[in-house]
């Protein structure tokens, strides 16, 4: 696992980079925050008290989101970068019952960090910076701090089982790219430059779909599955039992 203040996430000026351009950077980005929506409200939105823990959560756009449909909900933020966790306080100063938390993963796994149990556990495009044994390890402290019967869904970038499939997802993502920048009128190859990141810097550690699936079932999560896929680009996860 790199260290968070040896990565471009520490830099502020790349975080306000990825933020400015999210959008165009991440495929479908607008349609994999609709479908968490869709999700917890049709599996979480009936508990009486729900809390949901947002891990990586950078500027807190899932939770605003979350918090559009369910305004009662009991949030805790969790990010290294003091930078992004300024930007999620920003963006939900007016919602109640937020929790905000500066720690790395590698603090959530050598300290007793988490102090409560949630619901609905999510976290966005940060996992894969983990190797998939730590992967794993995350996966144990978020089944031990969900409820029963609460869910972890996981929007991320997964690596392709196969070279061929690799390359086939690449040119889907820069169709897309190339789409969103031709619309706002950018010139700029944005391509090249991103998956240059996403491929070479050593902090990015995706592993495959269906490895992470089988870890989240060793775990013991049940009912895992992967909700939604384009690509790299994939919603996952499962629910701790009963």
């Amino acid at each position: 696992m790199t260290e968070f203040n040896k990565t471009n996430w520490s830099k502020p000026e790349f975080s306000k980079q990825y933020r400015d351009n999210a959008d165009i950077y991440i495929v479908e980005r607008r349609r994999m925050i609709e479908i968490m929506k869709s999700f917890y409200g049709y599996f979480i939105s009936d508990n009486e008290n729900k809390s949901a823990l947002d891990l990586g959560c950078g500027d807190g756009i899932l939770t605003r989101n979350l918090l559009e449909i369910d305004s009662s909900i009991s949030a805790t933020m969790i990010d290294p970068s003091g930078d992004m966790l300024r930007r999620a306080k920003e963006l939900l100063r007016e919602s109640d019952n937020i929790h905000y938390i500066r720690a790395s993963f590698q603090d959530l796994m050598k300290d007793t960090i988490l102090q409560k149990n949630f619901n609905f556990v999510v976290s966005s495009l940060a996992i894969h910076h983990l190797t998939l044994e730590e992967k794993r390890s995350l996966f144990r402290i978020i089944h031990a701090h969900l409820h029963p019967g609460g869910y972890f869904m996981n929007i991320d970038v997964i690596l392709a089982p196969a070279a061929s499939l690799e390359d086939w997802y690449m040119e889907l993502w820069h169709e897309w790219m190339d789409e969103r920048k031709g619309a706002l009128g950018l010139e700029k190859d944005l391509f090249n430059d991103i998956t240059k990141r996403y491929k070479e810097l050593e902090e990015n550690k995706p592993d495959t779909l269906e490895d992470q699936l089988t870890a989240l079932k060793e775990t013991g999560f049940r009912e895992v599955d992967c909700y939604y896929k384009y690509g790299i680009f994939a919603v996952f996860g499962g629910r701790k039992q009963r």
